[in-house]
């Protein structure tokens, strides 16, 4: 379940990085915190959300903070790409307008509208057993 974010580079606007010097930040690092900055899940939730143990978690979390770390304090540009990652879909019905369509999951979580009438206001339809979606994780319901 990852955030795909439009913009996917990141640093000093007054500085002729080299290439060489370009720090990467995979997907799953910035999904680590994500769940962890952003929403204020704890391990334990944020490993479940990325379906790896704690530990491993605690890894990638540790790796992508010394990342942004070095990026802000030494003045390099931070690049999102690659790692080891699967982009669940969730399929979303718009309750104004009834469309439906398939995003990112992190996306429907985020900031996602819909593209006909531009509401905030859906739905994951996408419902397994419990009530919960496969794709977001969310219970049953909106995925905002």
């Amino acid at each position: 379940m990852y955030y795909v974010p439009n913009i996917k580079l990141f640093g000093p606007i007054d500085n002729d990085t080299p290439d060489e010097d370009c720090i990467i930040l995979s997907f799953e690092e910035l999904e680590s915190l994500r769940l962890m900055d952003l929403e204020g899940l704890d391990q334990v939730e944020c490993a479940e959300r990325m379906m790896v143990a704690r530990s491993t978690f605690q890894r990638i979390y540790t790796e992508a903070k010394k990342k942004v770390a070095d990026s802000l304090v030494n003045g390099k540009v931070l690049r999102i790409e690659g790692g080891n990652y699967i982009i669940n879909e969730c399929t979303a019905k718009c309750e104004k307008c009834g469309e439906v369509w398939k995003a990112a999951t992190g996306n429907l979580i985020s900031k996602e509208r819909c593209p006909r009438c531009g509401s905030r206001e859906f739905s994951c339809i996408k419902d397994e057993e419990k009530g919960q979606c496969r794709g977001c994780g969310r219970k049953h319901g909106r995925c905002l």
